[in-house]
């Protein structure tokens, strides 16, 4: 387990993945960098997210906010369960995002405050239509992240995930293959993405950089 704890990439100052990152989320609103994360990292996680659905963790996942929340499978039928950062891998995960985060506000001042993120499994047929993870002033959710833990995915697999420019996009701008340690990142409130029907299990790790909305009556809740 000693591996978890290296980083995992390097890079100089100003030119490594997390830069690129920061780079395409200011010039784009989005950002996708292969590889980003160690094969040993993204194989533990995806145990812990195996076991985790073999020990009955996952819950059909739901649509909406608060007192709106529903399941609707006409547009997600994928599962979820939390990330609470009880082991190894989640803590070594969660620092590399800790690491990215301070270095986006640093850069682009978006006051991101922490981060809610859930592992995702998509059965055989599942899918996410196209949506926006947040609206304009009513949602915490600044930047999207996205981290893909399947082995040895192919074209056949389908789960691809589809990035529009604009949330009036007629044409997309890319199909982001869900292949093992990438890392996604796009602004919630602008970028349109949809999740392509798979044809494989398909794991994934899916969380949100949130501002905070905590006000002198009301502390922000986090995950």
């Amino acid at each position: 387990m000693e591996e978890l704890l290296q980083p995992p990439h390097g890079g100089g100052l100003g030119h490594g993945p997390r830069d690129r990152i920061v780079d395409g989320l200011a010039t784009r609103g989005y950002a996708v960098e292969p590889a980003y994360f160690s094969p040993v990292l993204v194989r533990a996680l995806r145990r812990e997210a195996l076991l985790r659905d073999r020990q009955g963790g996952f819950t059909e996942a739901a649509i909406g906010r608060n007192e709106q929340l529903q399941q609707n499978e006409r547009i997600r039928r994928d599962r979820t369960c939390w990330l609470n950062g009880s082991t190894l891998a989640q803590v070594r995960l969660l620092e590399e995002m800790e690491q990215l985060r301070q270095l986006i506000n640093s850069r682009l001042f978006l006051g991101l405050f922490d981060l809610e993120s859930h592992f995702a499994i998509y059965d055989p047929g599942a899918y996410y239509r196209r949506h926006l993870d947040a609206f304009r002033g009513d949602n915490p959710r600044v930047v999207s992240v996205v981290v893909y833990l399947n082995a040895l995915w192919t074209p056949a697999d389908g789960g691809c995930l589809r990035v529009w420019p604009q949330p009036d996009a007629v044409h997309h701008d890319l199909d982001v293959a869900p292949r093992a340690g990438s890392l996604v990142c796009f602004l919630s409130e602008q970028i349109p993405h949809e999740v392509l029907p798979a044809r494989h299990d398909r794991l994934s790790i899916a969380g949100w950089f949130r501002r905070n909305t905590s006000t002198g009556v009301w502390i922000d809740p986090s995950r």
